[in-house]
């Protein structure tokens, strides 16, 4: 698996999910749970993580849609 974005908005991530589940591509949120360990201040960024086979497609379709990526 590879780590296509990290933030700590997570409509962001619920958005990203969506558009990227729409074209079939499996998506993992890693760090989901931190905000237990943080207080739920969203301190802790979250990362969404896709398999390498996947990770060019997924890029496109998020700057496709306007989400910046920063790598």
């Amino acid at each position: 698996m590879k780590e296509l974005l990290r933030t700590n908005d997570p409509t962001l991530i619920a958005y990203a999910a969506a558009l990227l589940e729409g074209e079939q591509i499996e998506v993992f949120q890693m760090d989901a749970h931190m905000s237990v360990l943080e207080g739920s201040i969203g301190i802790l960024p979250r990362r969404m993580m896709v398999r390498s086979s996947d990770l060019f497609r997924a890029r496109s379709i998020l700057r496709d849609n306007g989400i910046a990526l920063d790598a």
